[in-house]
């Protein structure tokens, strides 16, 4: 799907999440420790440095524009699905495979719903 130019980075990196979605989830499957224990480490490791920020631009730039626009129940489910990701992500190290399993499931699901229901709206606001 083509994206408007001020969406296009940030659908990107909503690929690489997918993709690291799946990494934990075959790290939760393989019922290996070890495979575990670094997923977890590298999955902490890239939250911090790409998921983060990318969740700050959201709320920075994407959902104040939303939620001038009216779209209230966009913007708060955008914001919860951001504090349990974040909540989860923080428990990931006490939580094992179990934790990857859940962090890949909400992380695909939250990716999808930004893709086809976030993003549709906001296009809808953007200038051509």
């Amino acid at each position: 799907m083509k994206r408007h130019v001020a969406l296009q980075d940030l659908s990107r990196e909503h690929h690489h999440a997918l993709k690291l979605a799946l990494d934990c989830r075959r790290a939760a499957a393989a019922q290996d420790a070890a495979q575990q224990n670094a997923m977890i480490a590298a999955c902490s490791a890239r939250f911090a440095s790409e998921l983060e920020p990318h969740f700050q631009i959201e709320e920075r730039d994407l959902l104040p524009r939303l939620a001038a626009a009216g779209e209230t129940a966009l913007v708060e489910r955008t914001l919860a699905e951001h504090a349990a990701i974040r909540k989860l992500a923080a428990a990931l190290p006490q939580r094992g495979a179990g934790g990857l399993e859940e962090f890949a499931v909400l992380m695909n699901a939250h990716v999808r719903f930004e893709e086809r229901q976030l993003f549709a709206a906001l296009e809808k606001l953007l200038p051509a």
